[in-house]
Formats: C-alpha cells, sequence, structure tokens
C-alpha cells in the first residue's frame, strides 16, 4: 500500500499546492478536535509523538510507542473517525532522550526506539541525530558526515523492523523519512533571539550530500525513494512571549535550492503562532510540512481558564468550583522540574509565564490527577448551568459567534475543542487549495 505522504510529492511536481499539518500532541481533547475536523473535509491527519514523549521507557506521557497508538486509536475509535486516515509519525527519533550518554549506549537507546516506531506502524520517521552525545567533543561543532553516519544506522533499524512488520502484514505501508541536521529545539526556543538565521542553501546541500555518501558507503543507496524531506530553519521560532513571523524573502535562496530536488520538500518545526497568511507561504515555498504542537495545548490551556472565568461568574460558592486556574499552579509549583529552566525572570514574571507562555510548559501538567480532576469538575459545573451569549461574547468570542449562529453546541467540552480547531482551521488554509482563512482569527 502507498505511503500517503508521498501523494504530497506527486501533487507539488505537477504544480498542485499541497502540503500536510503535523500534529505533535498527545492531548486527548486536542486529538479529537483534529479528527472532528478532519471527518468534515474526508481529510487524512498527521500525528506525531515526539521521542521525549514516547518511548521505550515511557516518556513523559508514560507510553511505548504501541500504547500511543492504541491511545490515539481509541480516540479515534470513540468519536467515528476511519483509522486508514491517521498517519502516525514519530518526531526526533534519535538520541535525544539520551544524549547524555556515550554514543555506543545512546544509539542502542535510539535503535530500539525506531524500531519499536516502525514495528508498530508508524509510516512518518523524523531521524534526528543533530544533538552532541555524551562522549562527542565538546569545543568541536557535530559533523554532518557524524550525524549521517548516525542516521544511516538508524535508517537500517528502520529497515529492519519493516521487514519484520511486512511478516506480519504484507499490506504494511512502506514509512517514509525526514532528516536533516539544523532541527529546532522541541517546544520552541526558551528566549528572544533576535539572530534567527535561516538556513544556508549550502549547508542544506552539504546534508544531502552526506547522506548521500554514506547510504552509497552502506549498501543504502535505494533509501532515497523513501526520503521525503528535510528540516531546516526557515526562520520562524517562538519563545515564551515572542514569534518570528516567517519572511519569504529572508528564505528565498534555500527555498529555490529545493527546486533541483522536486521529490524532496522541507520540513518546518515551530511553525506554532504563524499568521495563517505565512503558514500559507511557507508551503508554497517548498515548507510543505508544518508542525504545530504547543500553539494546540495553549489553545486548550486558553479555553479552559476562560470557562473558569464564566464559573466564576456562575457558581458564586468557590468551595463548589473547580478552581481550574489555581489548581493547575499549585501543580506547577508543587513540581517546576517541566518549566523552572524555562521561565526566567522575576516572580512576577515567571507566574505570568507560567499561565500564559506561548511556550505552554503547562501542557505537561494537564495529565496531572489533580487538574484532571480539576477539568472534569469545571465540565460538570457549567454542564449544569446554561452559559449565556453575554458571557460567552465576554470572554469566548470566536465560540460566541459560532454558538449563536447554531453552527457550535453551547457546552464546555466542545467550547475547547473549538479553540483548538481555530488553529487547525490556519494549518487547513496554509495546505489546501481554495481555502477560505477563519475570518475572526
Amino acid at each position: 500500500m502507498k505511503n500517503k505522504l508521498l501523494d504530497i510529492l506527486e501533487k507539488r511536481t505537477l504544480g498542485i499546492h499541497s502540503g500536510i499539518p503535523s500534529f505533535c500532541s498527545a492531548n486527548k481533547i486536542v486529538i479529537e478536535a483534529i479528527m472532528d475536523q478532519a471527518k468534515r473535509f474526508d481529510d487524512t491527519v498527521l500525528i506525531e509523538a515526539t521521542s521525549n514523549q514516547v518511548n521505550q521507557f515511557g516518556g513523559y506521557m508514560d507510553m511505548t510507542s504501541v500504547d500511543f497508538k492504541e491511545y490515539v486509536y481509541k480516540i479515534a475509535d470513540k468519536i467515528g473517525f476511519d483509522k486508514d486516515k491517521i498517519i502516525l509519525g514519530g518526531d526526533h527519533l534519535g538520541p535525544l532522550p539520551w544524549c547524555s550518554l556515550p554514543e555506543e549506549q545512546a544509539m542502542e537507546h535510539a535503535k530500539k526506539l525506531v524500531y519499536d516506531c516502525v514495528k508498530a506502524g508508524y509510516t512518518k520517521v523524523h531521524l534526528d541525530t543533530s544533538m552532541k552525545l555524551g562522549d562527542d567533543p565538546e569545543d568541536e561543532v557535530l559533523s554532518n558526515d557524524i550525524i549521517a553516519k548516525r542516521g544511516a544506522i538508524l535508517y537500517k533499524e528502520c529497515d529492519k523492523a519493516y521487514q519484520e512488520l511486512l511478516k506480519e502484514n504484507p499490506d504494511a505501508v512502506h514509512p517514509v523519512y525526514i532528516i536533516g541536521s539544523e532541527v529546532p529545539i522541541p517546544g520552541g526556543s526558551q528566549q528572544e533571539d533576535d539572530s534567527l538565521k535561516v538556513t544556508n542553501p549550502r549547508d542544506f546541500e552539504s546534508t544531502i550530500i552526506a547522506y548521500r555518501k554514506i547510504f552509497d558507503k552502506t549498501g543504502l543507496s535505494d533509501a532515497w525513494n523513501h526520503i521525503i524531506g528535510i528540516v531546516v530553519q526557515p526562520g520562524v521560532e517562538f519563545g515564551n512571549a515572542d514569534i518570528h513571523a516567517y519572511n519569504r524573502m529572508d528564505a528565498i535562496k534555500l527555498c529555490n535550492r529545493l527546486k533541483k530536488y522536486p521529490n524532496i520538500v522541507f520540513e518546518g518545526h515551530s511553525t506554532d503562532y504563524q499568521p495563517p497568511v505565512k503558514l500559507r507561504e511557507m508551503v508554497e515555498d517548498g515548507i510543505a510540512i508544518i508542525k504545530v504542537g504547543p500553539a494546540l495545548t495553549n489553545a486548550v490551556r486558553e479555553a479552559v481558564f476562560a470557562l473558569s472565568m464564566i464559573e466564576e461568574e456562575l457558581i458564586p460558592d468557590k468551595n463548589k468550583r473547580a478552581n481550574f486556574i489555581e489548581v493547575l499552579e499549585n501543580e506547577m509549583m508543587k513540581d517546576p522540574s517541566n518549566w523552572q529552566k524555562h521561565y526566567h525572570g522575576t516572580d512576577l514574571e515567571q507566574h505570568i509565564a507560567r499561565k500564559y507562555s506561548f511556550s505552554d510548559r503547562s501542557r505537561y501538567y494537564f495529565s496531572h490527577k489533580a487538574v484532571v480532576e480539576a477539568q472534569k469538575k469545571l465540565f460538570d459545573n457549567l454542564s449544569n448551568v446554561e452559559i449565556s451569549l453575554p458571557l460567552l461574547h465576554q470572554y469566548m468570542p470566536l465560540q460566541y459567534s459560532k454558538v449563536r449562529d447554531g453552527k457550535l453546541q453551547n457546552s464546555p467540552r466542545e467550547l475547547v475543542k473549538d479553540a483548538v480547531v481555530c488553529v487547525v482551521e490556519d494549518y487547513n488554509y496554509a495546505v489546501k487549495c481554495n481555502y477560505m482563512v477563519n475570518t475572526m482569527a
């Protein structure tokens, strides 16, 4: 069976505008919203898990590759979404979670990680070997040759897993691969960076040359039939309080060089919070796989905060409220490990960042028991009262318009899901032909 991501290359070769969003999130409401929206348009969705999030040791989601697959499929079954329209991807697959270990140990873990993903049926694999490992010289730049050598080792492991998968399922889809040495930090920048630089076209081609050399040397020349993209820095990034918007003139030399390689597209990371017109320009310019993560969970956080403010108006007794905002803050303060290295400044500045940062480190706490219970209580409280249109107009104006016009159910969960849909719509506009952007976004 053909990998659906190859359709993007074929369409672009014919001059047809084509791309795909890569949704990097394990949040249940986010995934439901993505699938609900895809059902409306009969779309295929690409959902990815990072190596820190999901791996053979559980990751911070306490899930293996198989666990994550079953988790996503269970959500699909719940809302009646066709699982054949789900592309599962592995993001930053490589030694990243173990980069403090010596190369031999780190790469053994990485080999197991990629093997598990492919064996589980993930059909889009980002091979990321761009980070230094524990015994790499600190004062030397990691060369493309080393990056490619380690990438080839992981590619071999993926191919071994695919051959094993074929024995169980002769119709198993062959995975496609993304490579690249200029890989942004997962989850966005930790600080404002006015010196953000677009990948030099020579560096992009050096990556291709290095991989071709090692693939030819190790008998993997046919790997290029399955490599569809390269990660580059096209000049987009976001931090806690800033967004570096795409400027196609800054990226024009890089994107023009891509035209020499019609069977490859660029993959853009950290595209969160970009204006929809900029996202579309990126896809037009060859950055056809556009990854988004924190913007999706931040949309959930914003919507739940808005509902918490509505709860304050409708539930006078504080003891009966969910007090979600307070509960989340308490959980983040009890365990600062997921935000402390990312939020700096005064106590007030850190407080504001914990609640509102674009990097959305709060997403790591939404699976905590206390936060899950608070969210459920909030939804239950507001399901038992009427959320009036004036309150929606005040706190959730985008959802207000849809509720007013009979296009959206006025229930807490649906209101939150629609906040995610507003983000998804920007990405639909970017990758589809003749698609209208959400005019209120």
